[in-house]
């Protein structure tokens, strides 16, 4: 893949330093960071410009809580379409999202890293870049599957994994609120497997502008009344943003794996 998009938490940004490039093979170049005007809003991106043998790739970066500086903006405050018109403008190949959940099923414990299959959105908010004309856009399949069975590879040697499962449905959550006990118990028995407040607002934008898309799940923490002989814990922000930042390595090993590809 020439130029490929990722977005991401701080913390990715924060390890894209020559380390992760140089084992595997990448060269970093030169980086730039800057603004894009969008109809929604500006959009800050960071590029890196790579080499791997005798060519040259590209390496978009969005951090999708980006709030002009300050601390980082509420899940239910993010401009998706700001993000996402940023991005196909940005003229990338495809995209890659990274993204911290809440497991719900029981094979797929935190810690690990695994692939988003399907995903249900609930919530009732409407994501779209046509609100002027009636378009309807298919999401059957809502993620690009040449991108999934690549980084399914990837992980499974990353983590050392044989038959385990590794794709999963991402129930959307509307947040910033975590999900009650009862709540989770009803995403489970709906199909949700993982839980979180993003995602799936960038793949219907992604299909709408025609950029394959892709999402990584960080496991950071069970979901409530899941935690393994206390279903009473409580969850706590800064511990699921720690735990997620920790399993940041499979993530990089996807990243490098699909530019040299």
């Amino acid at each position: 893949m020439q130029r490929m998009a990722v977005i991401g938490g701080t913390g990715l940004l924060n390890m894209a330093t020559g380390q992760p490039f140089s084992d595997a093979g990448l060269e970093v170049i030169a980086t730039d960071s800057f603004n894009v005007e969008t109809p929604y809003g500006i959009v800050p991106l960071k590029s890196f410009q790579l080499k791997h043998d005798s060519e040259e790739k590209t390496l978009v970066f969005l951090q999708r809580h980006h709030n002009d500086g300050s601390a980082s903006k509420p899940p239910h405050m993010i401009d998706h379409h700001a993000n996402i018109w940023a991005l196909k403008h940005a003229q990338v190949d495809a995209v890659l999202s990274v993204c911290s959940v809440g497991c719900v099923a029981a094979d797929f414990p935190p810690g690990r890293v695994g692939i988003a299959h399907q995903y249900i959105d609930f919530t009732g908010q409407t994501t779209t870049f046509h609100d002027e004309k009636a378009q309807f856009t298919s999401v059957t399949i809502p993620f690009d599957e040449d991108m999934n069975q690549h980084l399914e590879s990837t992980l499974r040697s990353i983590q050392n994994l044989s038959d385990e499962r590794l794709r999963f449905t991402y129930w959307l959550a509307q947040g910033p609120q975590f999900e009650t006990a009862a709540e989770v118990e009803a995403i489970d028995r709906l199909g949700g497997e993982v839980v979180g407040m993003t995602m799936p607002r960038e793949a219907k934008l992604c299909r709408e502008v025609e950029l394959p898309y892709a999402a990584l799940l960080i496991g950071s923490n069970w979901a409530a009344g899941r935690e393994p002989g206390d279903a009473t814990a409580d969850l706590n922000h800064e511990s699921v943003s720690a735990e997620a930042n920790r399993r940041l390595g499979p993530v990089w090993s996807c990243i490098t794996s699909l530019l040299t590809q």
